[in-house]
């Protein structure tokens, strides 16, 4: 059987279809297997490809971009969606059915800093009249470093993917009062990537057929069965938080539609870089984007 090397470059349950290929048994089906390991602090998931350590990884046509910035040639190329809107979520300390993100004026925002997901919140916020730069915000470090400081009672508000602010919840110390990824809509968010000799190979439209699987199945199928596949992935979450955070991203329509990556989504992924200033050209699709091994 062969085992394929794949690398998620954050871990959570909106990287629910790329998961489920082998905790799904959809890989299995195909003949295949899995190796699944998440992204070193400090490094890329690019480092990882270009060294030939791993085979797919979850990215961002963003990713490809930063490389591109640099006068750099993309080691791998995006070639399906994972997800199509953004994964994070807000959650207050206190039930709020009438937030709005005005609310967060005066308040201590802890928030995901760096790349993708600031510049995604940065844009969401615009989107609602909110200046993020006029927040008081708190770095916390990475995930199990924020969830400790919200724990100890640092900031009003929690900015973090599923099931993060769900366990929360779960907790006692929050409720999740609004969606990143509805205040932007359909967008190019997290994509599967890999090197474009390994595309070509004998691995890519196999794993590619089991991918299309898993992804249909993370977006209609029952929570509480897709929950108890993942759960050996999420040991210090309750089964009921992640429950709630894939029936959250189902609802969402994270995993909807085509795992094509089309034109117009990519379009409004460049408007949300191009808003924060982090990019300096809107890079053409074609210099990040490939079709599906099985297209």
């Amino acid at each position: 059987m062969i085992t394929l090397r794949i690398m998620a470059s954050r871990h959570s349950v909106f990287y629910t279809p790329l998961l489920a290929t082998f905790t799904g048994g959809f890989l299995q089906q195909e003949g295949m297997d899995a190796v699944y390991s998440v992204l070193p602090q400090g490094l890329t998931v690019g480092d990882f490809i270009a060294s030939g350590e791993v085979d797919v990884v979850q990215s961002a046509v963003s990713y490809s971009w930063t490389v591109l910035e640099k006068g750099g040639v993309p080691p791998a190329m995006n070639f399906a969606h994972i997800n199509t809107r953004d994964g994070f979520f807000i959650a207050a300390r206190s039930p709020d059915p009438s937030f709005n993100f005005r609310r967060l004026l005066d308040k201590r925002l802890m928030f995901v800093h760096g790349g993708q997901p600031q510049a995604m919140l940065r844009y969401a916020l615009y989107k609602q009249g909110v200046d993020l730069s006029a927040l008081k915000t708190l770095d916390a470090g990475v995930t199990e470093l924020m969830m400790e400081a919200f724990r100890l009672a640092q900031g009003d508000y929690f900015h973090e993917q599923a099931p993060y602010p769900h366990q929360l919840a779960e907790e006692g110390l929050a409720h999740v009062v609004a969606s990143v990824g509805e205040a932007i809509g359909p967008v190019s968010f997290s994509t599967l990537a890999a090197s474009p000799k390994w595309l070509t190979g004998p691995h890519a439209a196999r794993f590619m057929r089991a991918f299309r699987k898993a992804r249909a199945w993370a977006h209609t199928g029952n929570p509480q069965h897709i929950a108890q596949r993942l759960a050996y992935l999420f040991p210090a979450v309750s089964e009921t938080a992640l429950i709630k955070g894939i029936d959250a991203y189902q609802r969402l329509g994270c995993w909807s539609g085509e795992v094509e990556i089309t034109a117009p989504l990519y379009e409004v992924a460049l408007d949300v870089f191009e808003h924060s200033r982090l990019i300096r050209w809107r890079w053409p699709i074609e210099q990040a984007v490939v079709k599906p091994p099985d297209a």
